[in-house]
């Protein structure tokens, strides 16, 4: 997936589900996932949507 594409739909998962949100990168491109479904590599991720956020 696309960055563009990856932060839209991290953005959008966030608003929807009202979880923090994580962008990460991988081998193929970009993914996004609600932080307690990822147990992987803390350098991988690039960004954190979290809408609870001020």
């Amino acid at each position: 997936m696309s960055l563009e594409t990856a932060q839209r739909y991290a953005w959008n998962l966030a608003c929807t589900l009202k979880v923090i949100i994580i962008l990460i990168e991988t081998d193929e491109g970009y993914n996004a996932m609600p932080t307690d479904d990822y147990d992987g590599d803390l350098e991988r991720v690039v960004r954190e949507y979290d809408v609870h956020a001020s």
